[in-house]
């Protein structure tokens, strides 16, 4: 016989969007909140000295059991599964879209419109910004947009980075910090980043990660989590089309099931695994899984492209202090040419001229004092590297779909991503790279220097979708906040309802979209009378 957990709300998933989620929830009202999550809980602010110490020295994984070995879809970028998820050993990086990544339909007759505006999402985009605790210092103002500052201000700029600005501004194109939910003062009890240049593991717990929200909402007991406990499948209530439990799995006792019965559900597991659960959650009513009745469960998964070069600079740079700091440009996002072609545009330092090599230009192979005499030679002047994230927009036949051949140790199939380019990227791929390169060749003709290499990225970078927001039921999944349009209680939060990647890394607006669907969410549910 199944045991049976029973609360308000049943969050299934506990990364960024998850902690978002809850944390508002937990604020706004008395609902008894339950966090499922299939990875293991990973709380070990005390231990990252030494685990950075041996990624240091050996690469060795900083975080130990943050993967469920054979949870592992084909086409997946990230493999990481714990209370923290992805966002454990994320970079930090939270530059916010741009107003055109909401209305590309409206402004350049090609791709789809989000049912919001970027007005509609600031808000949350600055409430984000502050639970994350974001440094930062604004572009300007018809580039980067926004009602209020950032509130942590910029981490102090490295002399190599201030050196880099100056550099591109020769240009006549505008850079700014990027910014980063990383500490520049004290905040949320965290400690300030020492720039140590190891974000995948923060020593001192300056960088956010979402264990910090979960283990606070622990200890003030506002929140239950199950950690290593896998759902894989949503059942509905007899003869309704109400979510009624989730079923689960204890992975210390996988025979023994677990029904989650909540009056709400919320999947919060990132772009793959909440739409793998919709596609596993078949029934005799929705054949084709829960949510699915316009068939657009898993299609649309989007991301962007990038293109990267490196520069050797007029300008002797110097190594060691926070080499993952960079700058942004956002002129090529807001701009409109008269073919579309729209993307981000940022500068850091590289270490690609201090690396030895064992053979110079010609292929001669260096021995002996050839090699230091070589080193020496490169390292005279420093080298920059320049990426651009491209806007891919989505296709319907990029897609995750259920692999039949391909089954995790409890018998499920597994998910499969394909990505495929819409007739638009496909038209529009070789314009936009070519322009890209010619921006990259502006700034190098500006401020002197030589280009090294420059290489195109064709992963789908920052992927999200499957799950697509809209209006219509008929071409979406989940409306513009979230909650399912075949379901009312049941919501999808964060990367899987994206309409499409923009030019930034994804993250905050995640976190951003999160929060607009817990402000929603919340609406429903008895108000907080307690403190």
């Amino acid at each position: 016989m199944a045991k049976t957990i029973e609360s308000d709300v049943v969050i299934i998933g506990a990364g960024i969007s998850a902690a978002m989620v809850a944390e508002k929830l937990t604020e706004e009202t008395d609902a008894k909140i339950v966090i499922v999550e299939a990875g293991d809980k990973i709380f070990n602010l005390e231990e990252r000295f030494d685990r950075r110490a041996r990624f240091l020295a050996y690469r060795e994984n900083p975080w130990r059991g943050d993967h469920i070995r054979g949870q592992t879809g084909t086409g997946i970028q990230s493999r990481s599964m714990a209370v923290g998820g992805l966002a454990l050993h994320w970079g930090g990086t939270t530059p916010r879209y741009s107003p055109e990544d909401f209305q590309v339909r409206s402004i350049y007759g090609v791709g789809y419109d989000w049912p919001f505006t970027y007005d509609d999402l600031d808000p949350f985009y600055q409430e984000a910004e502050e639970r994350l605790g974001v440094a930062g210092s604004p572009g300007p103002a018809e580039l980067d947009p926004r009602s209020k500052d950032y509130p942590l201000p910029p981490l102090p700029v490295s002399y190599n980075l201030a050196k880099l600005q100056e550099w591109g501004e020769k240009s006549g194109i505008p850079f700014w910090r990027n910014p980063v939910a990383k500490n520049s003062v004290p905040y949320q009890g965290r400690n300030v980043c020492t720039r140590c240049d190891t974000c995948s593991i923060c020593p001192t717990g300056a960088k956010y990660t979402p264990d910090f929200t979960f283990q606070r909402l622990l200890n003030e007991g506002r929140i239950e989590l199950y950690d290593r406990t896998l759902v894989r499948q949503l059942k509905l209530a007899e003869g309704s089309d109400v979510i009624d439990h989730a079923v689960a799995l204890d992975r210390d006792a996988p025979d023994e099931p677990i029904h989650f019965r909540a009056n709400t559900f919320v999947l919060a597991s990132g772009y793959c695994w909440s739409t793998h659960l919709l596609l596993l959650s078949r029934s005799d009513r929705f054949p084709n899984g829960v949510a699915n009745r316009s068939g657009m469960v898993g299609k649309f998964v989007t991301g962007h492209r990038s293109l990267n070069t490196y520069v050797e600079v007029p300008m002797k740079l110097y190594p060691g202090v926070y080499r993952s700091d960079s700058l942004l440009s956002k002129k090529f996002q807001r701009e409109r040419p008269d073919r579309y072609v729209r993307h981000d545009l940022r500068i850091w330092e590289s270490d690609v001229s201090r690396r030895p090599r064992l053979t110079d230009d010609e292929g001669k192979r260096l021995f002996g004092d050839a090699l230091l005499n070589d080193w020496k030679k490169r390292t005279a002047t420093g080298v920059a590297r320049m990426r651009a994230y491209y806007d891919v927009i989505p296709a319907k036949e990029s897609a995750l779909t259920l692999d039949s051949d391909r089954k995790n140790p409890w018998g499920d199939p597994l998910p499969r991503i394909d990505f495929a380019d819409s007739e638009w990227s496909a038209q529009l791929r070789q314009h936009t790279e070519d322009s890209i390169r010619g921006v990259f060749e502006q700034i190098v003709r500006a401020g002197g220097g030589k280009t090294l290499s420059t290489r195109v990225d064709s992963l789908q970078d920052h992927p999200g979708g499957g799950c697509r927001m809209g209006a219509d039921p008929t071409s979406s999944v989940v409306d513009p906040e979230g909650r399912s349009h075949d379901h009312e209680n049941l919501w999808v939060v964060g990367a899987p309802t994206i309409v499409s990647s923009g030019c930034n890394n994804g993250t905050l607006t995640f976190a951003a979209l999160s929060l607009r669907s817990a402000t929603a969410l919340a609406k429903t549910l008895p108000a907080r009378t307690t403190d």
